[in-house]
């Protein structure tokens, strides 16, 4: 099976790993620090804190807001689940905006319209590797009193008006799965400018732990001593994983070039295939592709979907609407919520894109799918 998204390893992967295998640090220790630097350098200059996922890195992100009991998130619903569920996880109610039908990104309008005085944060989310519309919300989140958040967990690399992702929002988070433009296996990270919030984030991945004597309420026991001023959680990336995201960075600018690659490629291919519709894009954005979302027409996405795997190319789709899930439902959520997010999930077919895949691998998906289309 051809899939869908893969992890790109070579032998300065395995041997940065092996490294630090052979040091005296597993955990917490100096690739760690190397990691949020290089990582940094992609966003701008913007401080990062690493973690142990993209769904950690949400989670630290909106206690860095001071999401809480009673407050408001608004977000998209075509993102993975996680985009909503921490917030929820942390007391807040989500609203759901609609999205735009060519690129599948939040609606700023749709986000002003839902907009309260419980309003906490506004989370844009970066589908497919395509920036959002981030100086329009903004506005809308400036006048809300309410801080920006950008799940960037598809775009690392990519520049939204000639400014890198991780500069645009108050807070971004990414995420290195190893179907990501860049993996450390498992991890994520948070990019904050605010130092106080950097602080909060820091801490929270580490129990909460408050190691500075000058910070504690009952300081003078020892070097040993340590507190917790509120809880946190243990979300440290290891050294180990930190190891291989350091490897992966530094070949970033390529797994990025060959994405774009692939995307013309598949542009000009696909271009006259009747039935499909191509993924748009803004002139002012330089998108990091993660995806290659098409929208099949004439209610055939299904049955393009199971030939296609039935072929041994894994498609795949992305994503369910967010309050579809019974979790969703079960807190009173109902089907019709966004309907151009609905209407864009009935269509939507991810093909296969990796830094990875041959021109003769992408050639077998067209001539696949313009077969199946009937071209």
């Amino acid at each position: 099976m051809l899939p869908y998204g893969r992890q790109s390893i070579i032998e300065s992967d395995i041997e940065a790993v092996a490294e630090v295998l052979r040091g005296d640090w597993l955990t917490t220790g100096p690739a760690v620090r190397l990691f949020e630097d290089e990582l940094a350098r992609w966003t701008g200059g913007v401080p990062c804190v690493s973690v142990t996922s993209g769904t950690a890195a949400l989670h630290v992100a909106y206690v860095a807001a001071g999401v809480g009991q009673g407050d408001e998130v608004i977000t998209s619903p075509l993102t993975f689940v996680a985009t909503a569920a921490t917030a929820v996880l942390r007391g807040a109610r989500v609203a759901f905006a609609d999205v735009q039908p060519d690129t599948g990104n939040i609606d700023p309008d749709s986000v002003a319209a839902l907009v309260t005085h419980r309003t906490k944060a506004v989370t844009g989310v970066d589908y497919a590797g395509h920036p959002a519309d981030y100086d329009e919300l903004r506005t809308v989140a400036e006048g809300a009193g309410a801080v920006l958040v950008a799940d960037a967990a598809h775009s690392i690399g990519a520049s939204y008006k000639d400014r890198p992702v991780g500069s645009v929002a108050d807070l971004t988070t990414f995420s290195f799965f190893p179907t990501k433009t860049v993996t450390t296996a498992e991890g994520g990270a948070v990019a904050v400018a605010d130092p106080g919030r950097f602080e909060r984030a820091a801490r929270f991945r580490n129990h909460g732990l408050v190691r500075d004597p000058a910070e504690q309420r009952d300081p003078g026991h020892g070097g040993w001593h340590q507190e917790v001023h509120e809880f946190g959680l243990n979300y440290r990336l290891p050294d180990v994983l930190c190891a291989l995201g350091v490897s992966q960075l530094r070949r970033l600018e390529r797994f990025r070039a060959r994405r774009a690659e692939l995307v013309a490629r598949y542009d000009t291919l696909l271009r006259d295939v009747p039935g499909l519709t191509l993924p748009g894009r803004r002139a002012y954005v330089t998108p990091s592709w993660h995806l290659y979302p098409v929208r099949v027409r004439d209610g055939r996405r299904r049955e393009v979907y199971e030939r296609m795997r039935a072929a041994g190319i894994g498609v795949q789709v992305n994503y369910i609407p967010a309050y579809w899930h019974p979790v969703f439902e079960d807190l009173g959520y109902r089907r019709g919520l966004c309907p151009r997010a609905e209407a864009y999930y009935a269509e939507q077919l991810s093909l296969p894109l990796f830094a990875d895949l041959t021109d003769g691998e992408q050639d077998l998906v067209v001539e696949t799918l313009t077969s199946i289309l009937g071209r």
